[in-house]
Parts: C-alpha cells; structure tokens; sequence
C-alpha cells in the first residue's frame, strides 16, 4: 500500500450524498459503503474528521424562503438535520469497529459532546474518527465554511470534498455533457468564475491559510482512499504555487 500524502484530512459531505438515489434521508447501502472506506483510510493511520450537510433532510435557506420562516429560525432546524446525519455516521461508523465521536457546535450532551478544540484535537491523537455537528453552530453560515473553519481549527492537512460528480466543471455536466472539468484551479480562479466548489467564506478561509481542497465523486468506490494517497482524481484547489 501507498504511503498517504496527508497525516490528517477533513472530509466534507453533503447531505445530498447520503442520500443516494433516494428522495430524501439516508440511503443505509451509502452509509454502509462510505463507513468501509473510512475505515480502511484510518487503518492507514490517517487521522480522520468530518464535517457532513444536512440537505437530504432539511435545508435552511430554501425553508426560509419556501414557507416564510425566519432565516435565523430556518438555519438552526439544518444544524440539528446535521446532527441526524452525524448520529447515524456514527452508529454504522463504530458498528464496524470505528471509534468515533461527535462533537457538537450547539450543545446537546445527552447524544453528542461540546465542541471543543483541544478536545477535538485530542481524540484525533487517539485515532478516533471526529464528526463534527451543527455547522458552526451560528446561523448564516454554512457547512462548507464549518468545514473550513473546522480544518484550520484542528491543523488539517486538506479538506477532501465529497461531492456527486467528477471533480469542478465550468458548467453543470448533470445538464450538459460537454461540461469541461477542471483538474487544478486556484481559489481565486473559484472566486472570479464563481465555480460551485465551496462558498465564497469557505473558499476565503481556505485561501488565507493556503489550505488545499481535493473535490471528487463520492460515489465511485475507492476514491476517498485514492485522494488520501494523492492519486490524481477529481480537482484540486490550492494556492497557485
């Protein structure tokens, strides 16, 4: 086996992803797949974290908009759809021998604990899995800048993002095939195209700590452990250098 290229990753994953091809909530079949190969990254001695959306479930701005909620109000009912979604990581996670912890930006201790950095950064040391819950745990801001925020705050090597399709396209290849995909882009070639990788917060973030982003297809099996070991998959954002 291949020496990984990085110590310590952050995925993200949207909730879509978990869906599969289903409607809406969480298909056992990806959960069960997506838990295989965590499993196999952290036995390369990988230190794991993740970040995971809430979309398949609830999503905050479209709930806002659609039914006249509160943004606020609408932001904090996606953060506890992440918490959903991170349970459920969790029980297939350790159900396969992963030990794993969440870690909440709203506190509810009876299921998750407080997020806390150094403790974040403790379990990492002891080669649990870390999910992180409820975003950043402040409405207006999105799992893709928790994400970000997330990498920085426990010294993450990169942010591997998790997504349906092959890397960055210049256009959506769901609706057009003759999309072109991008395999190296800078964050400020992401920011001036306006390129659906990450928000603009997150991409900032990214950007001021030079911290790279590897975006590829979740759904092709295999593909988390070829971006931990650097296989040439997916786009790659970095600093230019």
């Amino acid at each position: 086996m291949a020496k990984p290229s990085y110590r310590r990753i952050l995925l993200k994953l949207s909730g879509e992803a978990l869906m599969g091809k289903q409607a809406y909530g969480i298909d056992d079949a990806i959960l069960a797949g997506l838990s295989a190969e965590i499993r196999e990254v952290v036995g390369l001695g990988v230190q794991v974290a993740l970040v995971v959306g809430g979309g398949n479930i609830f999503r905050g701005i479209g709930t806002s908009r659609g039914f006249g909620i509160e943004r606020a109000t609408a932001d904090y009912m996606g953060m506890l759809a992440t918490v959903i979604n991170s349970l459920a990581l969790q029980g297939v996670l350790e159900r396969t021998g992963v030990t794993t912890r969440v870690l909440s930006a709203i506190e509810m201790r009876t299921i998750a604990e407080p997020y806390i950095r150094r403790r974040a950064l403790r379990h990492l040391e002891k080669g649990r899995v870390v999910i992180f819950a409820a975003g950043t745990g402040n409405p207006y801001f999105t799992t893709d800048t928790a994400a970000a925020l997330r990498a920085m705050e426990i010294n993450a090597d990169a942010i591997l993002k998790a997504t349906k399709v092959d890397g960055v396209f210049d256009r959506d290849p769901m609706l057009d095939p003759k999309a072109k995909k991008y395999s190296r882009l800078t964050y400020l070639d992401v920011l001036r195209k306006n390129l659906k990788v990450m928000d603009a917060t997150a991409i900032s973030l990214c950007m001021d700590n030079d911290l790279p982003i590897v975006v590829f297809n979740l759904t092709k099996k295999g593909n988390i452990l070829k971006a931990v070991l650097g296989e040439r998959i997916g786009t790659v954002v970095h600093g230019g250098k």
